[in-house]
């Protein structure tokens, strides 16, 4: 009897200290998942095919038709998502469109106020025909004079005394060509710095265009591609000279294009004429690439790039990108395919060999023991275990170029929960599950002291009648 009234007695404290302890947050049943945003997939082969390649949406203004160029391609400069192209990797002679990729290496290597007496020996070997700005031996430049020939002239002279300043030909040429594939651009071969005709020396749209996005990264690169004129020196004189892109400058009845930035024209024998543009409208900045216009007569590259930045600014928001100037990965179809996996949203990260393998479980056992209390003190929706990134300071977004030998799809890291929902994981599987014994126990002990506090105020009333 006094048992079940003790028992009695602690259920009933019991179930009124549970009265006033707060629900649980959340049960199993009540948790969603967090809604991942939309994939925006672009495929990296897109732009192998041949023939213009756009995704139009709802609204969108219809590709460029008239424009005759052998290859070109529409990009957003912020973000390297391709618009719309044609042939983007159609290998061409690229003429002086080179130099932009000769600016993007060696440009920010040289103190632009530095002096330099230029040799006769600096200025052989330019090809016979060249674009020239007058640099002559003997004379003293600075180095921002030599840029402004390249740039506003084309000046195949500044860029050989350049180049002998930065290693020479054929180690400016190695450099250029190292720097291109750093930057992903597969399709470029380079011969002659300068862009001058060479057996062998080809780029294309795709790689031209990044070789002007990249270039947009540098102020420097964008106030001498950008200049419209500019004083050349001539011993202890100068004369002006004008910048040959006539987009920027309205020259020859081209009519100037608003908002123009740069970047380079070409022109030789091989090539037809080439042209990297850049202009900005409002937030957005466009860089599009024409190499070889079959129609038109000399100046249409300037109008055909016209039409291209015309239409990216209509078509901008109204189309599903195909292709991206990011940087690849190396040449290989499992970098292909990476890429587009890690487009739609997976990721993909080195698998480590077998010893690698066997540290990392030899060192995880070690380490569970201690790791345990901490991880449970620690489970508030940062994931258990994260797989391991790539190494911190690539010369690219992703990893560095053939890292991805053997590699294999795991799941990527989850996302930390949002405010206010709860993992999963961190659910009771029962109403009451998580309420600690202690506080049971404490419960049931304050309990059975009121009872035993009641039998003895019974005993007393007893004794006094």
């Amino acid at each position: 009897m006094i048992v079940t009234s003790a028992v009695r007695h602690a259920a009933a404290g019991t179930a009124a200290l549970l009265l006033v302890l707060p629900a649980p947050a959340a049960t199993a049943s009540s948790v969603t998942e967090p809604t991942p945003p939309a994939a925006r997939f672009v495929d990296p082969a897109r732009l192998h095919r041949s023939g213009t390649q756009v995704q139009p949406l709802s609204g969108a203004p219809d590709a460029p038709s008239s424009v005759s160029a052998l290859s070109w391609l529409v990009a957003d400069a912020s973000t390297g998502e391709v618009l719309a192209a044609r042939n983007a990797h159609r290998r061409l002679p690229p003429a002086s469109t080179l130099k932009t990729l000769f600016a993007v290496t060696a440009l920010p290597r040289a103190d632009q106020e530095q002096k330099h007496t230029v040799t006769e020996s600096e200025l052989e070997g330019i090809g016979e025909g060249s674009s020239l700005v007058g640099v002559q031996a003997g004379y003293t430049y600075k180095v921002s004079d030599l840029w402004n020939g390249v740039f506003l002239n084309s000046g195949n002279d500044a860029v050989r005394v350049l180049a002998a300043m930065n290693g020479g030909w054929k180690s400016m040429a190695r450099q250029m060509q190292e720097k291109a594939r750093a930057l992903g651009a597969r399709d470029t071969r380079v011969v002659s710095p300068d862009g001058y005709d060479e057996p062998g020396q080809v780029s294309s749209a795709y790689d031209l265009a990044i070789f002007g996005r990249a270039g947009l990264q540098d102020p420097a690169f964008v106030r001498y591609c950008s200049t419209a004129y500019a004083d050349f020196p001539s011993g202890s004189w100068s004369y002006g000279i004008r910048n040959t892109n006539r987009l920027l400058t309205g020259a020859d009845g081209v009519k100037r294009y608003p908002g123009l930035i740069g970047i380079k024209n070409g022109y030789t024998s091989e090539a037809g004429n080439t042209l990297i543009a850049a202009a900005r409208r409002g937030p957005r900045t466009l860089v599009v690439s024409v190499m070889n216009p079959q129609s038109g007569g000399g100046f249409a590259v300037y109008e055909e790039a016209r039409t291209l930045l015309d239409w990216g600014f209509e078509a901008a928001d109204r189309v599903q990108p195909v292709g991206s100037l990011a940087p690849a990965r190396d040449g290989s179809k499992e970098s292909v395919k990476q890429a587009a996996k890690e487009q739609s949203g997976h990721k993909t990260v080195p698998q480590a060999g077998p010893e690698a393998k066997k540290e990392a479980e030899k060192a995880a056992g070690k380490d569970a023991g201690r790791d345990a209390g901490r991880e449970a003190r620690d489970r508030t929706g940062a994931g258990a275990a994260g797989a391991a990134g790539p190494p911190a300071g690539s010369a690219t977004a992703g990893p560095p170029a053939g890292s991805v030998a053997g590699s294999a799809e795991v799941a990527a890291p989850a996302a930390p929960e949002k405010p206010g929902t709860v993992s999963r994981d961190d659910v009771p599987s029962r109403p009451w599950a998580g309420l600690p014994l202690a506080l049971v126990g404490a419960s049931l002990g304050a309990a059975l002291s009121l009872w035993m506090w009641r039998r003895r105020s019974d005993r007393r009333s007893d004794e006094g009648v």
